[in-house]
């Protein structure tokens, strides 16, 4: 129903969802704790202190992981109403493409002025982790949705 009243909510809460879960699982994997995780976003604008909030320190995490999700949800629904191409390519294309460019952004800009990380990344296998949800879990149902809008 969201979809229908709100098309930018709902692909705000898909995105955001499909994506901390997606880092959740991976944190637990690579054998740390998703509520690690959740400080370790926290931190962002934060700062290291929030590593150390407790729930607090989750519901800061959730907090900004939604909130940048807005803006680059927010930022795709702007692109294809003025750049309505987009939207006529193959759903995959141009979803693959926003994927990239947000991962662009991220890992080139946002990620080195707060925590000075190298670009770019040096490992290859934890590039190749943090690009495929961009694509597959924000690039894609953006364009997925927003060709039907």
């Amino acid at each position: 129903m969201a979809r229908r009243d709100n098309p930018f909510v709902f692909a705000w809460l898909l995105c955001g969802t499909l994506d901390i879960v997606y880092a959740a699982v991976v944190s637990v994997v690579q054998g740390r704790t998703a509520s690690g995780m959740l400080h370790a976003v926290a931190s962002g604008p934060f700062g290291d202190g929030a590593r150390a909030w407790g729930i607090g320190g989750n519901i800061a995490g959730l907090a900004t992981h939604y909130a940048i999700m807005a803006v680059m949800v927010a930022a795709w629904f702007f692109v294809t109403r003025r750049w309505t191409a987009l939207t006529a390519w193959p759903w995959w294309l141009s979803g693959t493409l926003c994927g990239l460019l947000l991962y662009a952004i991220m890992n080139a800009i946002v990620l080195p002025l707060r925590f000075g990380l190298p670009v770019p990344p040096t490992d290859a296998v934890k590039d190749a982790i943090t690009l495929f949800p961009h694509i597959v879990f924000i690039g894609w149902p953006l364009a997925w949705l927003t060709r039907k809008v």
